[in-house]
C-alpha cells in the first residue's frame, strides 16, 4: 500500500468500543433498571445466571457492532479489500481489477534444410519445456529459402507461472510439423501477471484523479503506466529537460523490463489522449547500482529443535530482501532491512559484511551482483 494511504489516521465507526465495554454498559443498565423497579440495589456475581445471560447477549450485540464498523470501513481506501474494494472505491472511480495475463515469448522454428516453398506454422501450434505450454495465436510461416522463423507465442496458463523460462528451455514441439527439426525460445519468457492485488488496485484508485487530464503531472504518468499493466510495480517519472519526460519502470518481483514491455508502454503513452502534445516521452529501464550479500548468522540454543526450519526461512528472507531492494527505483541499499528480515526469520544474530549502506540515485535501482554468500554459523547460547 502506498504511504499516503497507509499513513492516514485510523478511525473507528463504533468509537473503539470493545466487548468489555458492551458488557459493562449492559450490566450497569440492568442494575439501574432493577433498582428503579424494585427500590433495591442488585449486585451481580460473576456466576450469577443473569450475568451469564448478559455476557451471552453482549457477545452477539458486539458482533453487530463489528459488522457496523466493517461496513463503514469497506468504503475507505485504507481498509477495504477484495470485492468490497471492487464494488466500492474502485467502481466509483470507474476502475476494474486487472485480470491475470499470460507470459509471452519468441520461439525460433528451425527447418532441417532450406525448402523451396514456404512452410506454415498453424495457429495453435504448441511448444513446451515439459511442464508449461505456449501456443501461437496467429498463423506464421518460414519463407521459401529461409531456414527459420521467429514466432511470438503465448502461455496457455495465465499468471506468473509462465515467467522466467530460460532461453532454449522451450524446446519440445508438442504438435509435430513437417520439416521442422528444432524449436527453442530465443527470449526468456516474461509478461505473465496474476490477478491484480488489492494494494495495486488501491494505488490506481488513489492516483485516478490525476488521469482526468492528459498525463502532464508526475502522478498522471504513474497512473497511466500502472493502468497499462499491473506487472509494473514501480514507476519513476522525471523531466531532464523542457518537454522531455523520462518514465522508468520496474516489473513484478523486482525484474527489469524487457524490450517488449518497454516498447509496449512507449506506444501506450504516445496515445494523443494520454500524452500532452508537447511532451517527448521516453520509457526505459533504470540504470543499476550493484551490491553483494556476505553474512554469517547464528541461531539461539533455545531454537535448536527448529534449526533446520529457521535455516530455510533465513534463505527465504535473503531472497525476499533481494526482491524488496530492487522493487523500487531509487531505493537506497539498507543493510539494516536485511538484518531485520533475517532476525524475523528466527536467527539470533547476524554478522553482516556486505552490503553497506549506499545511496542510490533516483534513476537507478539496486540489483544484486553474484550469488549471496550466506553462512550458517551454528547454535550459540541465548
Amino acid at each position: 500500500m502506498i504511504k499516503e494511504i497507509e499513513n492516514l489516521p485510523d478511525i473507528s465507526f463504533i468509537e473503539n468500543k470493545t466487548l468489555a465495554d458492551v458488557r459493562a454498559e449492559m450490566t450497569a443498565r440492568f442494575q439501574e433498571r432493577y433498582e428503579e423497579l424494585t427500590g433495591t440495589k442488585k449486585t451481580l456475581a460473576r456466576a450469577d445466571p443473569i450475568t451469564l445471560l448478559i455476557y451471552a447477549a453482549a457477545a452477539q450485540i458486539y458482533q453487530g457492532y463489528l459488522y457496523i464498523d466493517k461496513a463503514g470501513k469497506m468504503d475507505l481506501l485504507k481498509y477495504t479489500y477484495g470485492e468490497y474494494l471492487d464494488n466500492g472505491p474502485a467502481a466509483l472511480k470507474g476502475l476494474e481489477r486487472e485480470e491475470a495475463e499470460p507470459a509471452v515469448v519468441t520461439v525460433r522454428f528451425t527447418l532441417s534444410a532450406v525448402q523451396a516453398g514456404a512452410i506454415g506454422i498453424p495457429v495453435g501450434t504448441q511448444v513446451s519445456n515439459g511442464d508449461i505450454y505456449f501456443v501461437n495465436e496467429e498463423y506464421a510461416e518460414i519463407p521459401a529459402g529461409s531456414l527459420y522463423a521467429d514466432v511470438e507465442m503465448t502461455c496457455l496458463t495465465d499468471g506468473t507461472a509462465g515467467n522466467g523460462i530460460a532461453i532454449g528451455d522451450l524446446n519440445v514441439l508438442v504438435d509435430p510439423l513437417p520439416y521442422i527439426e528444432e524449436v527453442a525460445n530465443i527470449t526468456e519468457t516474461a509478461g505473465g501477471v496474476d490477478v491484480e492485488s488489492d494494494d495495486s488496485l488501491k494505488e490506481r484508485v488513489y492516483l485516478a484523479p490525476a488521469s482526468y487530464s492528459t498525463a502532464g503531472p508526475e502522478d498522471a504518468y504513474i497512473y497511466w503506466a500502472k493502468e497499462y499493466s499491473n506487472d509494473i510495480v514501480d514507476v519513476a517519472v522525471s523531466s531532464p529537460d523542457a518537454s522531455e519526460v523520462s518514465v522508468l519502470i520496474m516489473m513484478t518481483g523486482g525484474a527489469l523490463p524487457t524490450t517488449t514491455q518497454i516498447e509496449g508502454l512507449q506506444d501506450y503513452l504516445d496515445d494523443e489522449e494520454i500524452r500532452p502534445l508537447t511532451d517527448q516521452v521516453t520509457v526505459a529501464a533504470p540504470d543499476t547500482t550493484s551490491y553483494s550479500i556476505t553474512l554469517t548468522y547464528y541461531i539461539g540454543m533455545s531454537n535448536k529443535a527448529k534449526a533446520t526450519t529457521i535455516q530455510a526461512e533465513v534463505a527465504a528472507a535473503v531472497q525476499a530482501y533481494k526482491v524488496w531492494q530492487q522493487s523500487k527505483i531509487g531505493r537506497d541499499i539498507v543493510p539494516d532491512q536485511l538484518i531485520n528480515m533475517i532476525i524475523a526469520a528466527g536467527a539470533k544474530r547476524v554478522v553482516l559484511t556486505a552490503p553497506v549502506y549506499t545511496t542510490v540515485a533516483d534513476d537507478h535501482v539496486a540489483m544484486i551482483s553474484g550469488t549471496p554468500s550466506v553462512t550458517y554459523g551454528g547454535l550459540e547460547d541465548d
